[in-house]
């Protein structure tokens, strides 16, 4: 009996052990083009194989807050995004680069850049943006970029789906900082593209995955897994990228199979990435020391 006794906790213990380390890991991410790879994981099953499920947001700013308030694990972001978690907790860390945008982040108005230039004095202009986002960074670089006035612009924070719904190009001088695949509604309502991380060079935008440094040695075996699955799926979507279209879309707000392509010549995939880069990420955005290559 004692024998029965001690067996029965000896399984109850192993059990709980290994549940613990199937435990599920909640990743939050919003709609971006450089994404893609997660979404295609995701309807793969390769994520659920790892116990690794989604949570779309509708900004980068709302997964950063889950992340925060430690209802997700890990998130995903641009070098923005980790600075601002990197105030409140030390110990978050990027884990796995995706993409370098390059003319993905955009400047779009219903007014040429030249039209703005002209605008009298006291004529504001509206700019809608995400404001604690990699967006703050992008208007920024754009007005030193174009020489306007941040005087003359009134600044209005809004999640992307918030702008879409509420802008249309008939509005006051207007000034949208998006992303893809945010910009295509945009662009077909009559909104123009004035600039982008294509000609903004003093601008380098780079998404990547981040966590805790405790999650990451928690799950070091499941995020070197990941790593793989990522790598995959990138790969996946460039020999196929209609069938990934299929996969993808309902996360990228329905855009067409061309659309969809475009979008995907807005970035420049890094996953594995150059030790030219690693180096400019290492001496300029964070410390890539902890990235799983």
């Amino acid at each position: 009996m004692q024998k029965k006794l001690l067996l029965l906790i000896f399984i109850l213990f192993f059990y709980g052990c290994s549940k613990n380390q199937k435990e599920e890991l909640l990743l939050s991410t919003n709609s971006w083009i450089g994404y893609s790879p997660l979404f295609y994981a995701k309807e793969m099953g390769y994520l659920d194989e790892l116990n690794i499920e989604l949570i779309p947001t509708v900004s980068l700013g709302e997964s950063l807050n889950l992340f925060l308030v430690s209802k997700a694990d890990m998130l995903t972001g641009t070098q923005h995004e980790y600075n601002l978690l990197h105030q409140e907790m030390h110990s978050v860390v990027p884990i796995v680069l995706f993409d370098r945008s390059d003319g993905g982040d955009m400047i779009l108005s219903n007014r040429t850049l030249q039209e703005l230039k002209n605008l009298h004095k006291s004529q504001k202009i509206d700019v809608y943006l995400e404001v604690d986002s990699v967006n703050k960074e992008m208007i920024e670089h754009f007005i030193k970029h174009s020489h306007l006035s941040k005087k003359s612009m009134h600044f209005i924070n809004k999640d992307q789906a918030q702008i879409q719904n509420i802008i249309s190009k008939d509005e006051n001088p207007t000034i949208i900082v998006t992303y893809a695949p945010y910009n295509v509604l945009l662009e077909k309502k009559g909104f123009i593209p004035i600039a982008s991380t294509k000609d903004i060079n003093t601008l380098l935008v780079i998404d990547a995955l981040f966590t805790s440094k405790k999650t990451l040695q928690q799950n070091k075996k499941r995020f070197e897994n990941l790593k793989r699955v990522i790598d995959n799926s990138i790969h996946e979507i460039q020999k196929d990228p209609h069938e990934a279209y299929k996969r993808v879309s309902k996360y990228l707000n329905e855009i067409s199979y061309e659309e969809f392509e475009i979008s995907l010549q807005t970035i420049k995939w890094i996953n594995k990435p150059s030790e030219e880069l690693l180096r400019k990420i290492n001496t300029s955005i964070y410390s890539t020391q902890s990235l799983i290559k």
